[in-house]
């Protein structure tokens, strides 16, 4: 499969760009994410990609992660990824066939089912897994999101 048409990539955050870990302390809660990953995000970014993340939850720690990124789509908060999915499509002006989302689990397939590319994490629930256009080698957290990156800078390079 080709990923040369490829114009936004859809990241879920915790399970995705996480090992799922959410810490919580007196300060409020910390996540972990991979240098790997932001490397790649970076890279997609400088490449004319877009980069939006796509959550369930809203976190201080995500948003500091896409400012020190330079992630500006942010669709944190949300129950209705789809819906957001398709709303990211439509204030880009491409089709969804044009959109990777990447997710690891049950509430990330409705956005799976509409995106012109799937893809997840090897540690995956099972059903994401078999839906997914792309299983990624590494898990959440562990260089997933920097293999997705690879895949579609090197299918446009071709």
């Amino acid at each position: 499969m080709s990923y040369s048409h490829v114009r936004l990539v859809a990241l879920d955050v915790d399970g995705t760009m996480t090992d799922g870990k959410i810490i919580y302390s007196s300060s409020g809660v910390s996540q972990g994410f991979s240098s790997k990953d932001g490397a790649g995000i970076k890279r997609l970014l400088e490449n004319g990609v877009e980069v939006a993340f796509v959550s369930f939850r809203d976190f201080d720690s995500t948003r500091r992660r896409a400012q020190d990124l330079g992630v500006k789509l942010l669709c944190l908060g949300t129950k209705d990824k789809a819906g957001a999915l398709t709303n990211l499509a439509r204030h880009l002006e491409i089709d969804l066939s044009s959109v990777l989302f990447m997710g690891d689990d049950l509430i990330d397939i409705p956005a799976m089912m509409i995106a012109g590319v799937s893809a997840c994490p090897c540690d995956a629930s099972p059903e994401v897994r078999e839906i997914c256009s792309f299983v990624a080698g590494s898990s959440g957290g562990r260089g997933a999101v920097r293999e997705v990156a690879e895949l579609i800078l090197g299918a446009s390079c071709e």
